[in-house]
């Protein structure tokens, strides 16, 4: 059953090239939340997370960005790149902290809650774990993949890595470094992602999305849909999730309880990367590989954020809205709203 809602996206502007992967911060001290964004041209971007308005731009990479992941209070940046390094960045002076080498690409990186810790994976089958606080040597080397790392998560708190290990999803132990469990799939894992309590784990592979117990890695929930599942996430409240395709361009959202399909949405021109909802589950974001980053409602038509603004507003309205805006800030830009 499918919703008729009116869902009015905004579009971020700035990357040139496909967005590969973003995330929320949590709520810092002043109540606000942000957003970065990975993308293949090398820049990763961070925004104010209810509005998309642009904050800064990380330059230091001489590659494709893979990965990006913020601290939860958004203070701190870390980014995995083709240009074989991971890259930690001072938010509020946007330079880099430390350059973490490696000797193939980085594919995804994660962070401690503390943000002390960084998780990288990527090309040379190996997952490493850094303490920031002495970066120029990985303080855990785990080996024991077979496939490329492509997507890995790292909670520190309980002493766990989970990784994408082709197709395979497997388990560390970080006190032994070993690998206490693996779960097989007849498709590559495409996105490992926690849900904001951290109570569950989505993978997806295949037309699949799996919800495992993070704590046990015991599977509590799984749900095959109509598309190759490229990336999932659970809204806050634990009462949907949004699901992005990798030759679908549309966006799907799914009861948690029973799997159905309630809404379906079109304004990207590419297959969907990766998703995520917001820390106030108001919103979802979107990145694509029309090199865009899209907001979306999860309650389309309530006035917040930018849609406060211009309630009532028609999409075209919003859409030139949202490009005066961009222009005021950012004069040089080329973008045409009526494209």
């Amino acid at each position: 059953m499918q919703s008729n809602a009116k869902q009015t996206p905004l579009t971020c502007i700035g990357h040139t090239r496909p967005v590969v992967d973003l995330h929320f911060s949590s709520f810092t001290y002043t109540g606000d939340f942000f957003l970065i964004s990975a993308c293949k041209d090398s820049i990763p971007i961070l925004r104010r997370g209810n509005t998309g308005d642009w904050v800064g731009s990380f330059q230091g990479h001489k590659g494709a960005v893979w990965s990006a992941r913020l601290s939860r209070d958004a203070t701190v940046s870390v980014t995995g790149s083709a240009d074989f390094t991971a890259k930690c960045w001072n938010n509020l002076t946007g330079e880099i902290t430390a350059t973490l080498e490696h000797k193939h690409v980085v594919r995804c990186v994660d962070l401690t809650s503390d943000a002390r810790c960084v998780l990288t994976a990527g090309y040379e089958k190996v997952v490493r774990m850094f303490d920031l606080r002495a970066p120029t040597e990985a303080v855990k080397v785990l080996t024991a993949c077979d496939n490329e790392i492509k997507t890995a998560l790292l909670d520190g708190e309980h002493g766990l890595v989970f990784a994408g290990d082709g197709n395979k999803l497997c388990v560390w132990d970080l006190r032994t470094s070993q690998q206490v469990s693996s779960r097989g799939f007849d498709a590559d894992v495409t996105s490992l992602r926690f849900s904001w309590d951290r109570k569950h784990i989505l993978c997806t592979e295949g037309k699949s999305v799996h919800f495992y117990n993070a704590l046990t890695s015991a599977l509590e929930k799984s749900y095959v849909t109509e598309i190759p599942t490229s990336t999932a996430s659970l809204h806050p409240k634990n009462d949907r999730f949004v699901v992005g395709g990798s030759s679908d361009l549309w966006v799907r959202v799914y009861d948690w309880k029973t799997g159905e399909e309630k809404e379906v949405y079109k304004g990207h021109h590419g297959p969907i990367h990766c998703v995520s909802y917001s820390p106030d589950g108001h919103l979802y974001a979107t990145g694509s590989e029309d090199g865009t980053v899209r907001l979306w409602q999860s309650e389309p038509g309530i006035a917040y954020g930018l849609w406060e603004k211009h309630k009532g507003a028609t999409a075209s309205e919003m859409k030139k809205a949202y490009f005066k805006l961009a222009r005021d800030r950012h004069p040089d830009t080329s973008m045409d709203p009526n494209s």
